[in-house]
């Protein structure tokens, strides 16, 4: 063989053919085609809220779009009532977008009362098969309330006392969601009541707080229905000032050494005396008050009770409702509280009666109130029993006007032998001494009542 034949082969044998080059290239042309096209093959995932079946006209529509795949092209919305159909949204989005959140209000007027349906139609930039697998398409069928609830006062007189409660009996046109009355920052549960004639008939349990000046109180009637519609409705009231005491209360060392213990495992275990008795005094005080909140919510919405509520059997008052207390440490005032209850001393150990017929939510310790019954008499009025050395009811007993429930004592911040007693409205302390009166029971309460 010739020296230029074996040039000729070598030179041959080191290129590659062009049609497999051709081939290469189509090859690696209809994979990369294959993979835009079939690399998103799921369709956007679209929900609607909220999931409640009614709305009202400060709703508002939320609608959320995911494609995490090729990212989102473009989405419609439409409301569709009777033969209208009205555009909500139209959107197209530039590439990469794969989440999309659509609020849209229901207030600008372009439905009216009654069932309409959301269509949602969202694409994305997929290209399988040809578009159409990126496309979803949903609707939700929702019904439009725009008529918030009509309030009817039924108790056209109302007068209370500062620190003191009244009954208001009203009705509505449809049932709420959440009514009731509402005075600044306090809100007293309305309770719907059984029977009322055709109509939505509510008793509602309400106090002129002790902290709020006549100038101050300002009650009204709230109501929200299931769309979410509100209304709101002021009543005729008469309500008296009514003036509290002042009190201080001296503190020592001996008093904290004996109190303190009593509260281990719930103070930080840090400070001084004086320290840990002021946050016992201030965010343990604090607790126990929230608690008799939620106490509150454990009510009967019927009555449960009848006449005058009983008072410990000759007792002295030691304190009464509302007096402010300056508390005194070596001359100094280191300290600011009201006491909400009346203090009633009798013999050692004396035997507490049930002010009146009800359901026993609580009976434990509860931190400054030391051993504590709590009993429920229905329309989130409730009596509270504190500073007991035993107790013998247990939550969920039923019990009568005058059964033995416990027994005095001086066990959470109590400085000797007595009985702490108070009345709480929807969890507010009110002054309990209206309580024991028949006449003031008459006029303000049953009276009301059909």
């Amino acid at each position: 063989m010739s020296k230029d034949t074996r040039l000729t082969k070598k030179k041959s044998g080191g290129k590659l053919p062009l049609g497999g080059l051709l081939a290469i290239i189509i090859l690696l042309a209809t994979a990369a085609g294959l993979f835009m096209i079939f690399r998103d093959t799921t369709p956007p995932v679209v929900s609607i809220t909220p999931d409640a079946a009614q709305l009202g006209k400060e709703s508002i529509l939320s609608v959320q779009i995911d494609d995490p795949g090729s990212g989102l092209k473009s989405l419609e919305i439409y409301a569709v009532q009777g033969d209208k159909r009205v555009p909500l949204a139209a959107k197209s989005y530039p590439g990469g977008i794969m989440q999309v959140r659509e609020d849209i209000p229901l207030s600008a007027g372009t439905l009216t009362e009654g069932q309409f349906s959301i269509e949602v139609t969202a694409r994305d930039a997929s290209l399988y098969p040809f578009g159409e697998a990126g496309v979803t398409k949903i609707g939700k069928v929702y019904s439009l309330d725009l008529t918030p609830p009509r309030i009817y006062v039924e108790s056209p007189t109302n007068n209370l006392n500062q620190g003191g409660a009244g009954l208001m009996v009203y009705a509505l046109s449809e049932e709420a969601t959440n009514t009731g009355i509402q005075v600044g920052e306090r809100f007293f549960p309305g309770h719907l009541q059984p029977g009322g004639e055709g109509r939505f008939l509510y008793y509602c349990l309400f106090a002129h707080p002790w902290d709020t000046a006549v100038k101050d109180f300002q009650p009204f009637i709230v109501a929200s229905d299931a769309a979410g519609n509100s209304a709101k409705r002021s009543f005729n009231y008469h309500t008296n000032p009514r003036a509290f005491r002042h009190d201080r209360i001296n503190l020592s060392d001996n008093f904290m050494e004996q109190t303190i213990p009593e509260f281990q495992g719930l103070v930080p275990n840090q400070g001084s005396l004086l320290d840990q008795y002021l946050y016992i005094n201030n965010t343990i005080r604090g607790e126990n008050r929230a608690k008799l909140v939620e106490f509150s919510r454990q009510t009967s919405p019927t009555m449960l009770w009848s006449g005058p509520f009983v008072r410990l059997p000759n007792a002295a008052n030691r304190a009464r409702f509302a007096d402010a207390r300056d508390y005194m440490y070596k001359g100094k005032k280191v300290d600011h509280q009201t006491h909400l209850g009346l203090d009633l001393a009798s013999v050692k150990h004396a035997p507490v009666p049930a002010g009146n017929d009800g359901r026993v939510v609580y009976a434990d310790f509860l931190g400054i109130y030391g051993n504590v019954v709590v009993l429920d008499h229905g329309l989130g009025l409730q009596s509270l029993y504190a500073h007991l050395s035993s107790i013998e009811v247990h939550p969920g007993d039923m019990v009568t006007r005058g059964q033995i429930i416990a027994h005095t004592g001086a066990t959470g911040l109590a400085g000797g032998d007595h009985l702490h007693y108070g009345i709480i409205v929807a969890g507010i302390p009110t002054q309990p001494i209206e309580w024991w009166d028949g006449t003031w029971i008459k006029h303000n309460i049953t009276s009301k009542i059909r």
